[in-house]
């Protein structure tokens, strides 16, 4: 599907954007990726990374300075692209929500830019990464990601008669990811420390690796017709089972949530259910308008009942202690 199909990666120097290509480059032959992002040294050390593990595809590659907020370099930039992955953000809680604007700019309008790029350079699909924050979010991060994510579905009534189609990817932090809980707790950990804090006792989260949310986007490029919302079924594990998995017998004192925090990543809302369905590996968030004859809901699935909900905490698959500790070695 990606043979000979020039793809652009938005915030391409990131943890998505390198597993990304990796991917990629490894299962297909794609004729080029254009890895987009406005930190030059990233680029630096993501190129030496690349030219070592992929030196016969490494001129498949190319690398752009460029931020999603300039919407004439995107335009520039996509040129002759077939497929854009839209993973760059401002995704850092804290620093959103004390620095708001930035949030604005680079989550809403650099999504609008990105979207106008795409459809005035003739790009063929478009799929944004989202996260589980933008679900009933409760912080400045998660209000911009459902702002941007009801622009991505929108844009395919905005596109008009041109021959291109928007999607959405979601899930939470992936495992080991900056900022997620296990590289947290393995500093500790490595400080030699005895005890973990734990915000709080109910707190779950999924489980889902680099790959898992690489090849979710792969299917929604391979599948989506306009809309979609993709969300993997994964399993939930609960904080305290991760601290047992990491440090056996450790105390684990409970020191209260965070600002902005939620006890559990919801991926699918009651208020989804009317147009969700359940497929062997994943659901699908269809939107609740229709805007062209390419739209349609994909074979093989089934209507989730009206009420239904996922989120981490009223999952059915979830993670051991010695599950975890299994996981762990592959993180």
């Amino acid at each position: 599907m990606l043979n000979d199909k020039t793809i652009f990666v938005t915030g391409g120097t990131g943890s998505f954007g390198k597993a990304f290509t990796k991917y990629v480059l490894t299962h297909f032959k794609p004729r080029k990726i254009i890895i987009y992002s406005r930190d030059e040294f990233k680029q630096f050390m993501m190129q030496n990374d690349f030219k070592k593990e992929f030196p016969e595809d490494f001129s498949r590659l190319r690398f752009f300075i460029g931020d999603v907020r300039d919407k004439e370099r995107l335009i520039r930039a996509m040129e002759g692209v077939d497929y854009v992955v839209h993973a760059a953000a401002l995704k850092q809680v804290p620093a959103c929500e004390y620095n708001p604007d930035e949030a604005i700019k680079t989550n809403i309008h650099g999504a609008m830019n990105v979207i106008d790029a795409s459809i005035a350079a003739g790009v063929k699909k478009v799929v944004a990464l989202s996260t589980d924050k933008a679900v009933n979010p409760i912080n400045l991060y998660g209000g911009t990601k459902l702002v941007s994510d009801k622009l991505f579905i929108a844009a395919n009534a905005y596109a008009g008669s041109k021959d291109i189609n928007f999607s959405i990817v979601r899930y939470g932090n992936v495992a080991g990811s900056r900022g997620s809980v296990i590289p947290f707790f393995k500093d500790i950990i490595e400080k030699g420390e005895t005890r973990l804090p734990i915000t709080d006792y109910r707190m779950t989260r999924f489980w889902i690796s680099l790959e898992q949310g690489v090849e979710l986007v792969i299917k929604a490029l391979k599948e989506a017709t306009g809309g979609e919302t993709f969300i993997s079924k994964i399993p939930s594990f609960k904080i305290t089972d991760l601290a047992e998995a990491m440090l056996p017998g450790c105390e684990k004192p409970e020191v209260g949530i965070r600002e902005g925090e939620k006890l559990h990543e919801i991926m699918v809302t009651v208020e989804d259910a009317m147009t969700t369905y359940e497929y062997e590996k994943h659901f699908i968030v269809y939107p609740q308008m229709k805007w062209n004859d390419r739209q349609s809901i994909a074979p093989g699935g089934k209507k989730v009942p009206d009420g239904f909900s996922y989120s981490s905490g009223n999952n059915t698959e979830w993670l051991s202690v010695e599950d975890i500790k299994g996981l762990l070695k592959t993180v």
